[in-house]
């Protein structure tokens, strides 16, 4: 097994074992605390330009397969576990995690301290970082950290949206009477979102992240969804600019992640980078209203600043590990969103009843 080094920008280095595609890659060092689903993540575009730290010890035991991917390819830059388990076991196993960090062209490390690592960047943030296989020269590892601009400023949605307009086809019936059609914005949309969203009762037609309000006006959709993303939202402003107009019509809305806090921004609010995000599948929120906590996944480094917020905004869910806004409501305008992912996936399903919330929007706006 051939030697890995990762390095981090303020010059902390790790020795472990390549256990991915050969080469170095450099991006956002970020550590996610699900125990499973770690095919999900690495095919999630909301990790495009992160190399993300496992913080559960032994990976790789179910393997990989074609099922489980959230979109086409593998987005994230690196991988950083602390065990590759030797053994394959699960039934739907298709092709071991290493085989398939090399077919995907990820590079990954193993054998580390991940739990120092983790503490790392708790106590000092999210960091620019290097992980590399062939290049022996760790001064020129922390260089190649230190040269990752960071994800403050980038606008990544418009690097992993769709290129072309699409009707999303699923496998699944409609769990609903009632059919509504929807327009979803792709920012680095999850394949789980869309299923959902078909088996809640909705035609999905998938456009680009920066398709006109026109455009997307002449579909006649009975709602709009704003997709999850990577990177900073504030650069989106194409995409805020046609937020706004549908907020001005009051048609139904719905975001998710990067779609929520665009919600936020189109609103009159601001996000801002937290010091080391919301990433894993057990996350504790509250929905303000009912005082119902619900356990949530997460994938988030930026947050929507609540002093920011205009009066006719209201804040609907919390995070109880920060306090962090996790949604946000308004009402006058038919529409709402959510931080962290009800589509879990992965992560428990606790509040995936948020695509209901959105069929019913469109039923009480189709009525009145």
């Amino acid at each position: 097994m051939t030697d890995a080094v990762l390095t981090l920008e303020d010059g902390t280095i790790f020795n472990g074992k390549s256990i991915g595609a050969k080469g170095s890659s450099i991006g956002e060092v970020v550590f996610n605390t699900a125990m499973t689903g770690y095919q999900e993540i690495l095919t999630d575009p909301s990790y495009f330009k992160q190399i993300v730290t496992l913080t559960y010890p032994h990976i790789g035991n179910t393997g990989t397969n074609r099922e489980d991917f959230e979109s086409a390819k593998t987005f994230a830059s690196g991988l950083i576990i602390r065990e590759n388990s030797p053994v394959s076991s699960n039934w739907r196993n298709e092709i071991d995690l290493e085989e398939f960090l090399k077919q995907q062209n990820i590079v990954a490390i193993s054998d580390i301290d991940t739990r120092k690592l983790t503490n790392h960047l708790r106590s000092n943030g999210s960091m620019n970082g290097c992980i590399s296989s062939e290049d022996k020269d760790i001064d020129q590892c922390i260089r190649l950290a230190q040269s990752f601009p960071g994800l403050a400023g980038m606008d990544l949605a418009k690097e992993v949206t769709t290129q072309k307009i699409y009707d999303f086809q699923s496998n699944k019936n409609h769990n609903a009477t009632d059919i509504y059609k929807v327009v979803a914005l792709d920012f680095g949309i999850k394949t789980n979102i869309l299923n959902l969203l078909h088996q809640s009762g909705c035609d999905v037609t998938v456009v680009p992240g920066d398709t006109s309000f026109s455009k997307i006006s002449e579909m006649q959709p009975d709602g709009i969804f704003l997709s999850n993303g990577p990177g900073d939202p504030e650069p989106c402003d194409y995409a805020i600019k046609t937020i706004k107009s549908f907020l001005e019509i009051k048609i139904p809305m719905f975001g998710i992640c990067l779609g929520h806090q665009l919600l936020a921004l189109a609103s009159g609010g601001k996000t801002e980078k937290m010091k080391f995000g919301h990433h894993g599948a057990n996350h504790p929120v509250q929905d303000l209203l009912t005082g119902e906590v619900f356990i949530t996944s997460q994938n988030h480094g930026f947050t929507v600043n609540e002093d920011s917020l205009p009066e006719n905004v209201s804040v609907s869910h919390r995070s109880l590990f920060d306090q962090t806004i996790q949604g946000i409501e308004i009402t006058k305008d038919n529409a709402f969103s959510f931080q962290g992912h009800p589509e879990a996936s992965p992560g428990p399903h606790d509040i995936n009843s948020l695509f209901n919330k959105f069929t019913d929007l469109m039923s009480y706006a189709k009525k009145n």
